[in-house]
């Protein structure tokens, strides 16, 4: 699958290895060369967010409260 270097060094991967690792626009990809000189490309570890404890769960609620009623039952508000 042959692709072209850019003026900037930048290539396009090639639909068939980003739907084989998995790749969406924004994921992190690291670059390595093996003993045999070849060039290896493979996702990151997504190690950056293990730190953070809401990472996992960030975006993912699904209750469709306004914020003001939201904030009125956080405050024990009877409104």
């Amino acid at each position: 699958m042959p692709t072209t270097l850019t003026s900037k060094g930048q290539v396009t991967i090639p639909k068939p290895i980003r739907d084989a690792l998995q790749l969406l626009p924004g994921s992190k990809v690291e670059f390595s060369v093996n003993q045999s000189g070849e060039v290896v490309l493979q996702r990151a570890d997504q190690e950056s967010n293990k730190d953070d404890r809401f990472a996992a769960v960030r975006g993912k609620a699904d209750i469709p409260w306004r914020t003001d009623d939201l904030m009125n039952l956080l405050r024990g508000n009877d409104e």
